[in-house]
């Protein structure tokens, strides 16, 4: 789709700081200093592997690609032909049996097959574990909204797409190999060789040496690992695939590839197939290395063990656009990916969206949704944060969402899921996410002597309070009764931290008075009698 861009927008290019306009950049440079640089259509590449669930990982890839394209696209004046290419290494051999999935004894039988020839083990519905994995992959690229191509590598090799760079890697056998040895143990470096072949007769992806290659008749011969014989095959057609360092650098030749990220735990990786690529005859592509995602424990998201989130149960709790957001922000940066950082991201997004429409033309490209949204975010008016929402729920104890939308009318009288659609995503998403990780943790306690005389002060201000008190009228409320009641200046931190914890089990929350303001003062009022009463400590 074509975006109108605000011609003040792109005036304003020259002094875009964005990191998505810098790797761009980078992009338009190595380009200017490639033959046919100014004609080629520009190669944008993510890669995945199906030997496991797709994981968030892999989206952020995805959708960070996709914003270096479209800065790529408007940099360039969309003079350039581009295309998003999301190659899946199907063709494989299933190492192990990933620790997320059902039927692992099933799977263990075809231990070294190639993932296109493994039965699916969720259901009947696909031919193979890769062709299951490669759909739900697609399933949520599909959903982003992301323009990319799908390729699968058992259909490029066995099409004969790869035929001419794998007969140019057997040419230059010997520069590969003198690449890559060095870097291999001892035991290894005996067995090693680029090429994989499929046995004819067990239908695995061997890793066995090479005893004979012909370039000339385009064939290997290895000694088969079940029979004993010597075996002769060609390299072409499918009937090998090359090991993942010399596949990558394969891949980038014969397709052409321009740009591609790479997590940081593959620089190593990087340079080694960039060197294959360039023994190739071909030209290495632009791209930068991501930090990795953490779990909640600190340890590398693996798509094998299943920890992290995955995309499924982010958007349970919270918008797609901030788990965009998310990936856009620091991606040099490693960052912890469990729940406790979807009502932030949730929360950031809503920020940076209601802050687009007054910003400044440079102000406007470095706002992240201007990439999210490929320069073209859309109108918001949500005066509520998530944060809000989330302790409105454990207030009230909405179980559903027409509970929170009879609060929500309180401050707009004449608002409606029809009218703010985006406004009521949020609410279904603040009483997930508060019914299965705010609630059981929620912790209340009794107030101290000095707190409970400052809370039945609060419940006495908020007795005389005005109807339709502004937001600041009720902060300035809570303010000066704490101050009035033994709080100063450099403790007033702890009245509040004491009215989240007595109040609603939990030591911060946002902003009190647009609690109060949407909570309503009366339902305030008897929230603080309750908790003086100590229903909420029993309850």
């Amino acid at each position: 789709m074509t975006v109108e861009h605000d011609p003040a927008v792109l005036a304003a290019l020259g002094d875009a700081k964005a990191w998505p306009f810098e790797e761009a950049r980078r992009l338009i440079q190595r380009l200017e200093r490639a033959p046919q640089g100014k004609d080629k259509v520009v190669i944008f590449e993510t890669g995945y592997g199906p030997s496991g669930l797709p994981h968030i990982g892999t989206f952020g890839e995805v959708a960070r690609t996709s914003m270096v394209r479209h800065a790529f696209e408007v940099l360039t004046e969309g003079k350039r032909k581009t295309r998003l290419i999301c190659f899946s290494d199907d063709m494989d051999g299933l190492r192990k049996v990933p620790d997320n999935v059902p039927n692992k004894e099933m799977l263990a039988q075809y231990l070294d097959k190639p993932l296109t020839s493994v039965p699916d083990p969720f259901t009947n519905e696909y031919p193979s574990f890769a062709h299951h994995n490669n759909a739900r992959l697609r399933k949520f690229l599909d959903q982003f909204g992301f323009q990319y191509e799908f390729l699968s590598a058992t259909e490029q090799y066995k099409s004969g797409a790869m035929d001419a760079t794998l007969l140019r890697m057997l040419e230059v056998y010997d520069k590969v190999m003198e690449i890559i040895l060095p870097t291999l143990g001892p035991d290894r470096q005996a067995t090693y060789s680029p090429f994989l072949p499929v046995s004819p007769t067990s239908g695995k992806v061997l890793q066995v040496p090479m005893i004979e290659r012909d370039a000339t008749r385009g064939t290997i011969v290895y000694i088969d690992p079940d029979t004993g014989k010597k075996v002769e095959t060609k390299v072409t057609g499918g009937a090998v695939k090359c090991q993942w360092k010399a596949d990558w650098a394969m891949r980038w030749a014969a397709i052409g590839v321009d740009y591609e990220m790479a997590g940081k735990d593959l620089i190593d990786s990087v340079t080694l197939s960039s060197r294959i690529c360039k023994a190739l005859g071909g030209t290495p592509p632009e791209g930068f290395n991501y930090e990795l995602f953490l779990d909640e424990k600190g340890q590398k998201i693996s798509k094998s063990k299943g920890n992290g989130l995955t995309i499924e149960q982010w958007l349970t709790y919270a918008s797609p656009e901030s788990l965009s957001l998310f990936m856009y922000q620091k991606p040099k940066t490693a960052k912890k990916l469990y729940f406790d950082v979807i009502p932030r991201a949730l929360d950031e997004y809503l920020q940076f969206i209601a802050a687009f429409p007054q910003q400044d033309a440079k102000g406007k490209l470095d706002n992240p949704v201007w990439h999210l949204h490929m320069g073209a975010p859309p109108k918001s008016e949500l005066p509520i944060t998530f944060g809000l929402l989330l302790n409105l729920v454990a207030a009230s104890n909405a179980h559903d969402k027409s509970v929170l939308w009879g609060f929500i009318r309180k401050i707009a009288p004449n608002a409606t899921a029809e009218k703010f659609p985006m406004l009521d995503h949020l609410v279904g998403y603040a009483v997930r996410y508060y019914e299965d990780f705010v609630k059981p943790t929620k912790v209340f306690r009794v107030a101290t002597a000095e707190e409970r005389v400052a809370l039945m002060a609060l419940d006495a201000a908020l007795a005389d309070v005005t109807p339709g008190a502004t937001g600041d009228e009720l902060q300035t409320l809570v303010f000066e009764t704490g101050k009035n009641n033994g709080y100063t200046k450099e403790t007033l931190r702890t009245w509040f931290q004491a009215i989240y914890e007595v109040l609603l089990g939990q030591s911060q929350g946002p902003r009190f008075s647009g609690f109060i303001e949407l909570y309503g003062v009366a339902e305030t009022r008897a929230l603080i009698k309750r908790a003086l009463s100590g229903a909420l400590v029993a309850g």
